[in-house]
């Protein structure tokens, strides 16, 4: 078991997925430090605002057991994170394991002591088919 897990999302309209990353690392540590992206920060690197408003975000990360510390995410840099929480697990998603930033990221990570744990997919269950399926149904309404 790890003693200090840190992981990072937007958790933008909260989901199933969301939760499993959660959980699942927090059975793999003692403490979980959860980093939540702001809103400006997401406007940032996404191009679009969050639908959920930052404070809202925070709120529901803390009301969950498994996570022990949420903190605010201004920047995407892993390297400033694990300077200031001194973490020795990284966990996230699979779904970016494969891409040249999260392989430089590892190697990064390892150099400093720091294990990089990545968690399958949750299928069927993203932000992003939320708001399709919202969206869809907003465009039907009228009808």
């Amino acid at each position: 078991m790890y003693k200090i897990g840190y992981t990072t999302g937007v958790f933008d309209l909260f989901h199933t997925g969301h939760l499993n990353i959660l959980k699942k690392a927090k059975a793999q540590c003692e403490t979980l430090i959860v980093g939540v992206s702001s809103d400006a920060l997401v406007l940032e690197y996404k191009r679009r605002a969050p639908i959920v408003i930052l404070e809202q975000r925070i709120d529901i990360l803390r009301a969950l057991r498994c996570v022990d510390k949420v903190v605010v995410q201004e920047s995407i840099d892993k390297i400033k994170a694990w300077e200031t929480y001194r973490f020795d697990v990284h966990f996230h998603g699979d779904d970016w394991k494969d891409s040249q930033v999260y392989s430089d990221l590892v190697v990064k990570l390892e150099q400093r002591g720091v294990a990089s744990v990545f968690f399958p997919y949750t299928e069927g269950t993203s932000t992003t088919s939320l708001k399709q399926k919202i969206y869809s149904v907003m465009g039907n309404a009228g009808d």
